[in-house]
C-alpha cells in the first residue's frame, strides 16, 4: 500500500468540528513511461488507518457514500481509480457500489487466496472491475490471483533487484501490467524502467536531477518580470502589455484561458489590455500565473504543473482562513514546483521571485505563519495526516475547512489544466 499521496478530500475534522469523525480521501498519481497520468490510487482515511476496511464500520460506510456521491470522476478527472481493498470489503460486496469501469481494487498483501475471496474475485471480474495485487511478493498460493489480476504492484523500497528478477521469472507468461511503486527518485525509475517496469507511482517525476550553478533561462526572467508586475499595488497595463506581447506562446496561452469558461466571460477578448480591464485586476493576475507556470513547465510531466495549480489555489482559498495575502500565497503555493519546472535548486530561484522575504524564506523551509498553509498541503500530499493535524492545530485552522480548500483545489485546478496546455 503506497505511504505517500497527493489528497483530495471530503472532510477530516475533529468530533467537536464534525460528529461523523475524521475522513479522509487522498490522491496519488500512477504515470506511464511518458509521464502521463494513468489513473490514481486513491486512500482512504478512517480514523488512523488508510485502507478500504470492510467491517461495517460507520466512518468507512460514509467515505464511500461520500466519494459516490462527489463522483470518482471528479475525484481522478475520469482516469482509473486504485482503490486499497481488505478481503471482508471484497467478500462482503461493499465494493459493488463503485463504479466497474473506472475502478481498479487493490487486493492488499495481507490477503490470503480463500475459496471465498477468490469467488469474489471472479464475480468482480465479470462485473467489470479489474484487479491489482498491492506489494506483491511470489508464493505459489497465490498463483490464482494473480491468474487473475489485471496489475501487479512492486513496492522498490522493499525489494532489490535481483528480488524483482526473481519475481519477474516467476511471473513469465502472464500478461499483466507491472506497476514500481514509491519511486522517489531519478535513479529509482531509470532502474524501473530497465527492468521493464511500464507504470511507476511515487513523487520521482517532481525531483527531476537539478542542475547546479545553472542560469536561469533568458526567456523565464521575463516571466519573473512579468510576476513582479502583477505583484504591484497597481498594474502598469503598457509595460505589462508590452512584456507579454513579446511571448507570441505566453500571449496564447493567456488569452486562451480568459476566454476560457473556466472564468465564465462572454465576452471575447483580443488583446492583455482589453482582458484585463474586462476580467479585473485580481483574476488577470490569477490566469497570467497560470499561463506562464504553463511556460516554464514545458516538456515536464504536466502532473508537475497539475500539483503547482494545486497548491496555488489551495493556498490562495485557505489564505481566507489565517488572515494570510491571497495573492502571495497562491504564488507561494506555484513556486515551489518552480525547481522542477527550470532544474534549478530553490536557493538560486528564491532571490529573483517578487516575493517578500519572509515569503522568500518560506520557499527555503522556514517555519513561519507564512509558511503553514503550504507546509499543510505538502504534508497532505505524503499522506502524514498527523502533521497536518499538528499545524491546523498551532495556527487555529479549521480541519473541515482547509479539507474543503483542498477540495476545492484539486477540482480547479483539473479544469484550469485541461485549457492552459
Amino acid at each position: 500500500m503506497a505511504s505517500q499521496a497527493v489528497p483530495v478530500t471530503f472532510s477530516e475534522t475533529s468530533m467537536s468540528d464534525n460528529p461523523g469523525g475524521l475522513r479522509y480521501v487522498a490522491r496519488q498519481p500512477i504515470l506511464d513511461m511518458r509521464g502521463r497520468v494513468h489513473g490514481y490510487e486513491l486512500l482512504f482515511r478512517a480514523g488512523p488507518e488508510t485502507v478500504f476496511r470492510g467491517d461495517g464500520d460507520m466512518a468507512t460506510r460514509t467515505m464511500l457514500d461520500n466519494s459516490v456521491l462527489f463522483g470518482l470522476d471528479k475525484l481522478t478527472g475520469g482516469l482509473p481509480a486504485f482503490v486499497n481493498c481488505t478481503a471482508d470489503s471484497l467478500t462482503a460486496q461493499l465494493v459493488e457500489i463503485l463504479p466497474p469501469s473506472m475502478t481498479v481494487l487493490e487486493i492488499l498483501e495481507t490477503v490470503e487466496p480463500t475459496e471465498a475471496l477468490l469467488a469474489a474475485c471472479r464475480k468482480l471480474k465479470t462485473a467489470g472491475f479489474r484487479l491489482a495485487l498491492d506489494d506483491f511478493e511470489w508464493r505459489p498460493e497465490l498463483a490464482p490471483l494473480v491468474e487473475l489480476a489485471d496489475y501487479i504492484k512492486v513496492d522498490f523500497t522493499l525489494t532489490n533487484a535481483l528480488e524483482r528478477a526473481r519475481l519477474r521469472e516467476h511471473l513469465s507468461g502472464v500478461t499483466v501490467a507491472m506497476i514500481a511503486e514509491k519511486v522517489e527518485t531519478q535513479e529509482e525509475y531509470k532502474q524501473a524502467c530497465s527492468e521493464g517496469f511500464a507504470l511507476f507511482q511515487g513523487y520521482y517525476f517532481c525531483r527531476p536531477i537539478l542542475l547546479k550553478n545553472r542560469k536561469i533561462p533568458a526567456n523565464r526572467i521575463s516571466y519573473l518580470e512579468i510576476l513582479q508586475i502583477l505583484r504591484d499595488g497597481q498594474i502598469d497595463i503598457r509595460r505589462l502589455s508590452l512584456l507579454v506581447k513579446r511571448d507570441t506562446s505566453l500571449t496564447y496561452r493567456l488569452l486562451r484561458l480568459v476566454n476560457s469558461p473556466v472564468f465564465a466571460i462572454r465576452k471575447e477578448v483580443r488583446s492583455i489590455e482589453a482582458a484585463l480591464m474586462l476580467v479585473g485586476e485580481e483574476a488577470f493576475r490569477r490566469i497570467a500565473t497560470l499561463a506562464i507556470a504553463s511556460e516554464m513547465n514545458a516538456n515536464q510531466s504536466t502532473e508537475i504543473l497539475r500539483m503547482a495549480f494545486v497548491r496555488g489555489r489551495f493556498c490562495e482559498l485557505a489564505a481566507l482562513l489565517c488572515a494570510l495575502d491571497r495573492g502571495e500565497q497562491y504564488l507561494l503555493g506555484m513556486f515551489t514546483l518552480l525547481p522542477a519546472m527550470l532544474r534549478v535548486p530553490m536557493a538560486e530561484l528564491a532571490p529573483a521571485l517578487p516575493l517578500r522575504e519572509k515569503v522568500r524564506e518560506a520557499l527555503l523551509g522556514a517555519v513561519s505563519p507564512e509558511s503553514s498553509l503550504i507546509r499543510w498541503a505538502e504534508c497532505y500530499e505524503r499522506g502524514d495526516w498527523v502533521i497536518c493535524d499538528g499545524i491546523s492545530q498551532s495556527y487555529g485552522l479549521n480541519r473541515a475547512e482547509m479539507a474543503r480548500c483542498y477540495t476545492e483545489a484539486v477540482v480547479w485546478a483539473d479544469a484550469a489544466l485541461s485549457l492552459a496546455g
